[in-house]
């Protein structure tokens, strides 16, 4: 195989395109390859620089067989093609999975994560690793939130996109609404004045809504809310960074379901 060695190449255009966003994704590095092929996704181009070992050789030969582009570039145009300042040897173009919202719900009691207007890449994708972890059962996001398959976020999740649903629509409270309308309960993540995660039972059929960095919670999506919920907090702490507290009511749900519902105070002895 004959190495590409021009950043004039074509190629070094249809992966910066794959930086900025559209239908097409753009993996950088050996771990988030081999998690897009596990997790199916269809691959394009894999452009690689150096010698390999026997695992990234394995790594290859599946892309390939996914009937992806293998190619060979220097290390001058894998600098141009990744986004990274120190890039790891590979890099990919692939296609957006595509999710249907209804998926989520599946299996019961569903537990799904919303974020809304969470515009900051890093925490977009956090966001999504936490819901992975505690074992959500899918993430969809307003437009105004971080594109989950532009490669900050997908550096940040660390795969986690590709192993459960994530959709990312332009009307996500006509999601929500038919949601509640089938017995979903949705639950606005507020800094103080809500309900402790704590006393608040989150082994129901859930949607937690977590605002962006700042504002918060437009007050459109609160009114829509059927309950607000909040992370206890000590000190002069006013509020935590959203894929912090994603994490923290995410894992108490996950805790709930385990252990089964908090009682009510009063209930269950001393």
């Amino acid at each position: 195989m004959t190495a590409i060695t021009s950043r004039h190449h074509p190629l070094v255009k249809e992966f910066r395109d794959a930086a900025r966003g559209g239908n097409v994704m753009l993996l950088d590095g050996w771990h988030l390859l081999t998690e897009a092929i596990n997790a199916g996704i269809t691959l394009e181009t894999v452009a690689t620089c150096g010698p390999l070992t026997a695992e990234q050789q394995m790594v290859l030969d599946r892309a390939r067989r996914g009937h992806a582009q293998i190619v060979e570039v220097s290390s001058a145009v894998l600098n141009a093609v990744s986004p990274v300042n120190s890039p790891t040897g590979v890099v990919a173009t692939a296609r957006k999975p595509v999710a249907d919202a209804a998926t989520m719900l599946t299996p019961a009691p569903p537990l799904v994560l919303a974020g809304i207007g969470i515009q900051d890449p890093g925490n977009a994708g956090a966001v999504i690793r936490s819901a992975a972890a505690a074992g959500a059962t899918g993430v969809i996001v307003d437009e105004a939130t971080a594109d989950p398959w532009g490669w900050k976020a997908l550096r940040a999740s660390m795969g986690a996109v590709f192993r459960l649903p994530v959709a990312r629509t332009r009307n996500p409270m006509a999601t929500l609404a038919a949601w509640q309308s089938a017995g979903v309960t949705v639950a606005a993540a507020v800094p103080r004045d809500g309900v402790s995660m704590y006393d608040t039972d989150l082994t129901r059929p859930l949607v937690v809504l977590m605002g962006g960095e700042g504002p918060g919670l437009p007050d459109e999506v609160l009114a829509l809310a059927d309950a607000r919920i909040s992370i206890p907090m000590t000190g002069a702490v006013e509020s935590l960074n959203v894929a912090v507290a994603a994490a923290l009511i995410l894992y108490e749900a996950k805790r709930q379901r385990a252990l089964g519902a908090p009682k009510p105070c009063g209930e269950g002895g001393r």
